[in-house]
Order: structure tokens, then sequence, then C-alpha cells
């Protein structure tokens, strides 16, 4: 009689998690994109959210999970930024600067949201105050922002030259983001997407599909 082996498959297919400061971080972005610039009147502009597995180092030989992170892909009202804002607009007329300002401070207010989302999230988490004199700009690298920052800076030094006035409308920026990320019913928007990003095992998540979800939590 042959020895009966019992064969056990270790195998196991790798558990998506994505990490939930990520989730906060890109839901609090996109909903500025779409719910701030639908406020403000400005054009519609497509973005989507992709989930990306994590570089890691250091991986248990089972990998049973695997972190991932969220990213918003697109979104931005001026997708090239000029050499200067003064002499791009200098052959506009009124209305069209305008409408060029309102676009490039939309950006800065947008971006500036995810990383807001980030640090009232983790506020909340740790039961801690979240406001805008503990939060500032200079903490926002903390909050995933470091790359968030680069982009602002490159934003403002075309926006403005004088950096004394630079400064000063950076901080009107910040707490205009400030502002829509703390308001309540903004707030619920920005959870929801945060929590079907974190539940949905998928690599992309639409525009329509982001659209739909925060409309729903509005009207909830």
């Amino acid at each position: 009689m042959k020895p009966h082996h019992t064969v056990f498959n270790c195998q196991r297919e790798p558990q998506i998690h994505i990490d939930k400061r990520s989730a906060h971080h890109q839901a609090g972005r996109a909903a500025a994109i779409y719910l701030g610039n639908k406020l403000k009147q400005l054009p519609a502009v497509h973005f989507q959210i992709t989930i990306k597995q994590q570089d890691a180092e250091g991986r248990s030989f089972s990998r049973l999970l695997d972190k991932y992170a969220a990213k918003v892909e697109g979104g931005r009202l001026i997708q090239s930024l000029p050499l200067s804002f003064a002499e791009l607009t200098q052959n506009f007329s009124w209305h069209q600067q305008e409408e060029f300002r309102c676009a490039f401070e939309a950006d800065v207010i947008n971006v500036l949201a995810g990383s807001l989302a980030e640090a009232k999230y983790i506020a909340l988490r740790d039961d801690e105050v979240f406001n805008a004199n503990l939060v500032n700009i200079a903490a926002l690298r903390f909050y995933g922002g470091s790359s968030d920052i680069e982009l602002i800076t490159d934003y403002m030094e075309c926006f403005i030259s004088d950096k004394a006035e630079r400064d000063r409308k950076l901080i009107e920026l910040f707490l205009a983001a400030f502002s829509f990320v703390n308001k309540h019913r903004n707030w619920r928007a920005i959870t929801g997407l945060a929590k079907y990003i974190c539940e949905q095992p998928k690599t992309v998540i639409g525009c329509e599909e982001v659209i739909a979800l925060l409309e729903s939590r509005l009207a909830a």
C-alpha cells in the first residue's frame, strides 16, 4: 500500500489593500476638481483615479498582503504652464484674463485639497484638532504633499513674479482649499469616495463613476 501524501497549495491571490491616507488624499483632490470647479462655473475637465501597487523593500515570501496607492490622473485646467502668466495674458481681454486667473487658482486649490483631506483624516483618526493654524502650507509635506508642493511652486512662480505677493496669494488659496475640505457636505463626499476607493478592487475608477458617487453623497 502506497503512503498517502497530502499536498498543500500555499499559493494565494494577493489581497489588494489601499492605504487610507492615500485614498483620502486622492478623494479630496478628485472632489475639489469636480465639486470645486463646478461651484466656480469652470469648464468640466476629465480625470480618473488609478490604483497601483506600491514599491516596497523586504517583502515577506508570502506576499499575502500587498499595499496599493490611489492617484488622480488628469483634472488640471492648465495642462501646460506658460513661462509667465503676465506675458501670456497681456493681449487677453479683461474677461479672458479673469477666466485664466480663475483656472490657475482652481488648479492650485484642487492640489492643496488632496493633502488637506489626508491631514484631516489623520487628525480625526488620532482624535486631534484640525485647523488652518496647525496644518499650514509647510506641514503639507508630511501628508503626501511633497510632489504637490513642487507642482504648486511651479504654478505660483509662473503666476506671480513678486515673492511677497506670491506668498500672500498662496496663503489665500490654501485657506480656500482648507475651507472646501472642512465644509461638512464636502467632507461627507470626500469620505464616501475614499471608502469607495478602498473597497473597489479595480485598477481604474473612471471620471463618470467618481462624479456619480460624489453626487450621490451630496444628495444623501
